[in-house]
């Protein structure tokens, strides 16, 4: 379990340390995955003065990496967020796409997605940390959900186009394509794969 001294009573040099050590797990744990990490990397990334700091703010290893999902969660959609806020549009969507490919143009096409990663390692012997990833690309599905909604409020989309579905698929693909761009090492695949869910969503459009 996580330390009970919960960021809300920590003081504001408390609150940093504990951010500090957040950010520093969540960068080795992309790196290295969450078994190549130890928590004496962590302290010594973090610049803590020992291991029993760390355990200050978190009770166990578990415990730190429940706060990697979160911290990982808020990293990728907070990027996205300009985006996502009014994804309600064919133009909207295609500059979203856009960005989601320059990102990973700017990092060379390495580490894919790292909420994915996380997943990858955890989902199937972790069911706390997999229900935290889940919650985590529902607040992603939900934005990509609400800007298909507004289109189909404007009648942009056809009474017939289904959000839910359309989002959930446009996520997975998105999903798909950052695995093979860093299995591929270029973004090929990611554009093929979004460029065809949104002509598949350009398909519901009103004439």
């Amino acid at each position: 379990m996580e330390s009970s001294a919960a960021p809300q009573r920590l003081t504001r040099k408390g609150q940093a340390t504990r951010s500090r050590i957040v950010a520093a797990a969540a960068k080795l744990m992309f790196e290295r995955g969450v078994a190549g990490t130890t928590t004496e990397d962590v302290v010594k990334a973090a610049g803590v003065t020992s291991p029993s700091q760390l355990y200050h703010y978190f009770g166990d290893k578990r415990s730190l990496v429940q706060a990697v999902i979160t911290h990982q969660t808020a990293y990728v959609l907070d990027f996205q967020r300009p985006l996502l806020s009014r994804l309600d549009t064919f133009e909207a969507l295609e500059a979203w796409r856009d960005a989601i490919i320059e990102v990973q143009r700017a990092g060379d096409c390495q580490g894919g997605c790292p909420i994915g990663s996380l997943s990858a390692e955890l989902s199937d012997h972790d069911p706390q940390a997999r229900a935290e990833i889940v919650a985590g690309y529902s607040q992603w599905e939900g934005a990509i959900r609400d800007g298909l909604v507004a289109m189909r409020g404007r009648g942009e989309l056809r009474e017939d186009a289904d959000p839910d579905y359309l989002a959930l698929a446009l996520l997975t693909a998105l999903q798909g394509g950052l695995l093979m761009t860093q299995a591929r090492r270029d973004t090929v695949a990611l554009e093929a794969v979004l460029n065809a869910m949104i002509d598949r969503i350009r398909c519901h459009a009103t004439a």
